[in-house]
């Protein structure tokens, strides 16, 4: 099947699957810092009556991650005796053995949070990595008939844990440059308005005004938290809408594991059912669903790299780094194999974005399979 169109807009979320592909080949990233992301792993539930305060809002930095690991915690009162609390850990961390999943798991069981869900149900569970690069890591955004917009792009402020506003945003100033131009008979080429409107908007003082954010949380937390203190609060009590100095980034997040030798191995405690819990457990309440006879949407460039490079260099940390239980190594006849459970997916993009060797690629399901979020 072939669509066409004059113009088409690009609004997959963070590593969208095509996006990715445009980026690619238009070069759109040329010049630019490697993108780099984030893995966001939330819960809903529903608490007791009378522990509910809608409007109430918590934000946490650090722990339990290490003091080099940039990582942070949510967590909203809704209406309706609900809570939805999730854990942010950026995929730029270094030591193959942590799981974000059990980090998130591990970080409820703090005072601060746990006090808001204890006696109450889990209902909600699922992930999905999130766009942290900013401004500087945002590419071209048009090409030759076609644009990205939201986090597809990368407008997402990290600063804020917020990007809806963005995609929104970014979507309007598209539309107003392709209805000009389909207004003046044009097709096809580059909607070139979009980008110079989007420098001209208050997205992009946004953007520049926290395009060091996680830059700073990369040299450690007390750096960050420092710096940002400076940027976000100190310089506009100076009169200043934008830091004077730029700090850029060289790497993209899956360069930065280490060999499992290296590291400290990191030990996880059980999860009582109650207020921690497994994967497995977590996916069922994702409502996801793949037909099993179709071919399996997360792929690998080369079958023997799993075993005979991330499973002996970095211990498998595929196994660890998705938080649906999608990778498991297993021993068969004396000989260690990975085994993809891909109806477990979640479509959170993190295996295509932290794979060391980059050699899994995640394409789309046949049939629009995948999560069914309720309240999420």
């Amino acid at each position: 099947m072939e669509l066409h169109a004059k113009y088409t807009v690009f609004a997959e979320g963070a590593r969208g699957h095509l996006g990715k592909q445009l980026i690619a080949q238009f070069k759109l990233d040329e010049g630019k810092d490697p993108q780099t992301y984030g893995i966001g792993i939330k819960e809903l539930w529903e608490i007791p009556a009378d522990k509910a305060k809608p409007g109430l809002v918590v934000h946490t930095a650090g722990w339990p991650l290490d003091g080099s690991t940039y990582g942070g915690g949510f967590l909203y009162h809704l209406e309706g005796n609900k809570v939805t609390l999730g854990f942010v850990v950026g995929l730029d961390y270094q030591n193959p053995w942590l799981s974000p999943f059990e980090e998130m798991q591990r970080w409820k069981t703090h005072a601060s949070i746990k006090t808001h869900i204890e006696g109450g149900k889990r209902i909600g569970y699922g992930a999905r990595a999130i766009a942290a690069g900013g401004l500087m890591s945002l590419p071209k955004t048009v090409f030759p008939g076609g644009a990205l917009v939201g986090c597809d792009a990368g407008y997402l402020n990290a600063a804020r844990i917020k990007g809806s506003h963005a995609a929104i945003k970014s979507g309007m100033l598209c539309a107003e440059a392709a209805f000009e131009a389909l207004q003046a008979g044009r097709s096809s080429d580059e909607l070139s308005a979009y980008p110079a409107a989007f420098e001209q908007s208050w997205l992009h003082e946004e953007l520049d005004a926290s395009r060091n954010f996680k830059s700073w949380f990369k040299k450690g937390n007390t750096v960050g938290a420092l710096m940002t203190g400076i940027e976000h609060w100190l310089l506009p009590k100076l009169g200043m809408k934008r830091p004077p100095w730029t700090i850029r980034r060289t790497a993209a997040d899956h360069t930065y594991l280490r060999p499992a030798a290296e590291c400290a191995q990191i030990s996880y405690p059980k999860p009582d059912g109650k207020l921690t819990f497994d994967r497995l457990s977590s996916v069922f309440i994702s409502n996801t669903n793949h037909e099993e006879n179709q071919p399996a949407h997360l792929t690998l460039k080369d079958a023997s790299v799993p075993v005979n490079i991330n499973l002996a260099k970095f211990a498998g940390p595929e196994s660890r780094y998705c938080p649906a239980g999608v990778y498991e190594f297993v021993n068969k006849d004396g000989a260690d194999q990975l085994v993809i459970n891909a109806q477990n997916c979640v479509h959170c993009k993190t295996c295509d974005i932290k794979d060391p060797t980059q050699n899994i690629v995640w394409v789309t399901p046949e049939g629009g399979g995948g999560p069914n979020y309720a309240g999420m």
